[in-house]
């Protein structure tokens, strides 16, 4: 279906290939985070983003061909009305939460506050406020992006549609029919993409927000690729991807959600560290957690345990009502 739709639209054959590999790789990056009904129309979306950036390149180049000049873009504007056009940004973002959203992401973000003295306040759980947080990040993404885009046309159907692809909610994305506005809506086809790009990722770390099962699966490839850039062998990728599985698969079973970062460490030894947190309610008691058939559930049969197993580094902290992190730590073994 892609290839038919490039090829349509791009005579040369070489360049269409291109085209098309980038679409799928950008769907593969999605997959996980839509209903799969969306995946056609977002694919279509996404190749026709992609010949019409090509487009338009195609064209400043043939404007600019009789000049002998740096056909570089122009210089970005001044740094400080770029970091003043994101403050406003994020400004007229807060301002479209509801008033406890805004209070209560404000004091956890930007105060620090935790959840649990946030839930005493509010009197309900912490998971509730750590709920309650997850939606207001998703919609406070939706409202930024849109204060960004001010001549862009926003209909109803809009901020329920982006919202849902925002927090990754596929029972939802079906409900306001997603895929068909998506390939009738300008504004939300160009949305899309930045609010499906799950995982925060730099040079040398990667942070994954854990929610649901899909979630599991982003955070298993996320270590296997960080971890080959330091070319661990194949059985180690393994071994740290089933590790990564098992701890990710805590947060979506017994949590309201939380977050596996995973970095790579280069001096004064070779590996790669995982760090994952939530705000659940804690293990009462560390030691019995580790021991084998700890676990209540049925997942790989590892558990914390296996996983304390398969890493040269561990270590488990919690506290009870305030959440839990798990840190490991797999060395490359040199030579």
């Amino acid at each position: 279906m892609v290839q038919r739709f490039v090829h349509s639209r791009v005579a040369n054959e070489a360049v269409a290939d291109d085209i098309v590999q980038e679409t799928l790789v950008r769907m593969l990056v999605a997959v996980e985070r839509v209903e799969p009904g969306i995946l056609e129309p977002y694919a279509i979306v996404t190749a026709r983003n992609l010949v019409a950036s090509m487009w338009r390149e195609q064209e400043r180049h043939r404007r600019n061909q009789h000049r002998i000049v740096d056909l570089r873009g122009p210089d970005s504007p001044d740094e400080s009305l770029l970091e003043q056009e994101d403050r406003g940004a994020v400004a007229e973002a807060l301002g479209r939460l509801s008033e406890r959203d805004r209070r209560t992401l404000v004091a956890h973000e930007v105060s620090g506050q935790d959840t649990q003295s946030l839930a005493e306040e509010l009197g309900v759980t912490a998971g509730a406020v750590a709920a309650q947080l997850n939606r207001s990040r998703a919609r406070l993404r939706v409202e930024y992006l849109l204060a960004l885009e001010p001549g862009g046309s926003v209909t109803d159907r809009c901020r329920p549609v982006l919202f849902a692809m925002s927090s990754g909610d596929r029972r939802r994305q079906r409900e306001v029919d997603a895929a068909r506005h998506l390939l009738e809506c300008a504004l939300c086809e160009k949305l899309s993409q930045p609010l499906l790009a799950r995982g925060q990722r730099s040079d040398d770390q990667v942070r994954i927000r854990i929610h649901a099962d899909a979630d599991i699966v982003l955070a298993r490839q996320s270590a296997r690729e960080v971890a080959a850039r330091l070319e661990f062998p194949r059985t180690d990728l393994t071994v740290i991807a089933t590790a990564v599985s098992e701890i990710a698969r805590n947060i979506v079973r017994f949590t309201e959600g939380g977050e596996v970062v995973v970095e790579l460490l280069e001096e004064p030894r070779r590996g790669v560290r995982i760090v994952a947190r939530d705000t659940g309610p804690g293990i009462p008691d560390v030691e019995a957690a580790l021991v084998d058939g700890y676990s209540t559930y049925h997942g790989l049969g590892l558990g914390l345990p296996g996983a304390r197993r398969l890493m040269d580094e561990f270590a488990v902290v919690s506290e009870v009502g305030r959440g839990t992190t798990v840190t490991m730590t797999k060395w490359r073994q040199e030579g």
